[in-house]
């Protein structure tokens, strides 16, 4: 199966509705498919290997998206937040690629050898006049269909593959066709380059979902949006709902009465944020959605139900499922294991693995991280309770080794969000000559709320056993986040340590 064949039954049953919007610009799906035809004609033309975009979100994305697909070569969004050098060498190891960007980059890039680059202007203006003159596309399942970098901090960046298999079987297995009114709309304020906004692409087209574009997010921009497009759906990370809730509190105004379902990921939730959120969208439906790239988006949901049941509990245990990522999606398998490999119990932390048509593993040159029993170790730690509910506990690597023993970074995190003048937090380990690894936290508080590092230490203290208080803690007006809401702790490490971030 190939991409294309989830746009074609889209322009099949539902061609004359709207199927993406950015701004007043806007392609139905019958539109949609015949650019994807005509850039994929473009595509073949120019004899490149990869098509790559790199530009913040436009009716070019998703041309480029499903063109890639028809042409049968791989798609490539680029993130444009990197420098100048890191995106030549990314461009460069893409060679022979078509390449669609912005028109302040078109002079820069066409320098490099074997790169066909094209302005987004001219790259919609070529593909709306030049439709369907592609050759039939392939469908072979395990041909690549999207290659996606990883940031690189550690070297040079890695490029995750995801195969047409992995994503239709996403797809296929989470969203049911044409299940959407056509006045439905899903608000994507996700960059093109992360695994979350292909995949809010790929479901909005098979449900028939007119998709509303957001480039460039800012909490009152959402808002605005969401209100003057009548959303019905939308996608959003942690940092931006709390945004989100945070001006809709500010302004004492929600008015926004067709949001029928919000879904978030990406990055921990506050508890805090999830319940105001719910306060003040009682009648919308919550989801949590938590996946890797390397599993080609979602594994496990919390769902809407489970956030009203977890939210209506006297019942702690049932209470606490609020900051779970839920169960898993019908197919997959998920397993909790020790630093052997052995399968552990409900309620035992440990490195997640999980198995399933939609999982790749893969990264391009190398050998795959599946394991031979078809399972893929996330790096992320976490632990399953007894009803199946699954709990991350953030990365592997960032668990803190403390005199021999393993603290979670997000136990201690949580317990300090519960603390009334605690806005945000991250807690990572530092050098110690003592302990090998200290606690240290960097705490944002609430305006007009105070705390002393005394009252937080006593307060994790008095919660949690005595080794996992902080023994370093400082305040910040803000913690680094990156487009993805996704906590840079690498940045605070290197602050804590005195070296430039």
């Amino acid at each position: 199966m190939n991409l294309m064949t989830l746009l074609e039954m889209a322009h099949s049953a539902f061609g004359d509705r709207v199927g993406v919007q950015n701004g007043s610009d806007t392609l139905t799906y019958s539109e949609l498919f015949g650019a994807a035809g005509g850039a994929a004609g473009e595509v073949q033309a120019s004899g490149a290997q990869y098509v790559g975009v790199l530009d913040v979100s436009s009716l070019a994305v998703p041309v480029a998206l499903f063109s890639s697909a028809w042409a049968g070569v791989p798609y490539v969004p680029l993130n444009y937040r990197q420098t100048a050098s890191e995106l030549e060498a990314l461009v460069a190891r893409l060679a022979p690629s078509y390449l669609v960007t912005d028109s302040d980059r078109v002079d820069a890039l066409q320098k490099l050898p074997d790169t066909t680059v094209v302005s987004r202007e001219d790259f919609l203006s070529k593909t709306r006049t030049r439709s369907g003159e592609a050759s039939n596309w392939p469908m072979d399942p395990d041909a690549i269909a999207i290659l996606l970098f990883t940031s690189g901090t550690t070297g040079a960046p890695k490029a995750a593959v995801l195969r047409h298999k992995h994503m239709t079987s996403y797809i296929l297995g989470s969203v049911e066709f044409g299940a959407a009114a056509e006045e439905d709309a899903a608000l994507v304020c996700v960059p093109p380059y992360h695994v979350a906004g292909i995949a809010a692409i790929l479901s909005s087209v098979y449900a028939g979902r007119r998709v509303v574009q957001l480039p460039d997010f800012s909490a009152a921009k959402w808002i605005e949006l969401a209100r003057a497009e009548r959303i019905t759906n939308a996608f959003v990370v942690p940092t931006m709902l709390t945004r989100i809730v945070d001006a809709l509190e500010g302004s004492g105004r929600v008015d926004l009465p067709h949001l029928r379902a919000l879904s978030y990921g990406g990055g921990k939730m506050p508890l805090s944020v999830i319940e105001r959120a719910m306060k003040l969208f009682p009648e919308t439906a919550f989801t949590n959605a938590y996946g890797l790239t390397e599993t080609s988006s979602t594994i496990t949901l919390l769902g809407p139900e489970d956030h009203r049941a977890a939210a209506a509990s006297q019942d702690p245990a049932v209470r606490q499922r609020l900051t779970s990522v839920g169960r898993s999606l019908p197919g997959l398998e998920i397993e909790i294991r020790d630093p052997e490999g052995k399968k552990l119990g409900a309620n035992q932390s440990g490195e997640i693995y999980v198995r399933g048509e939609q999982v790749s593993g893969e990264y391009l040159g190398r050998e795959t991280l599946v394991e031979s029993d078809g399972f893929f170790p996330t790096r992320d730690g976490g632990a399953i309770d007894a009803e199946g509910y699954l709990f991350v506990e953030g990365r592997i690597d960032d668990i803190i080794v403390r005199g021999g023993e393993n603290l979670s970074p997000g136990e201690i995190e949580e317990v300090l969000l519960e603390h009334e003048a605690v806005a945000d937090c991250a807690v990572i380990g530092v050098p110690s000559e003592q302990w090998g690894e200290a606690v240290a936290a960097v705490i944002v508080l609430h305006e007009k709320r105070t705390a002393g590092a005394d009252e937080l230490r006593a307060w994790v203290q008095e919660r949690l056993r005595s080794s996992r208080a902080p023994e370093r803690i400082e305040f910040w007006r803000e913690l680094p986040y990156n487009e993805t809401g996704k906590l840079l702790r690498r940045e605070l490490r290197a602050a804590l340590a005195g070296e430039a971030s």
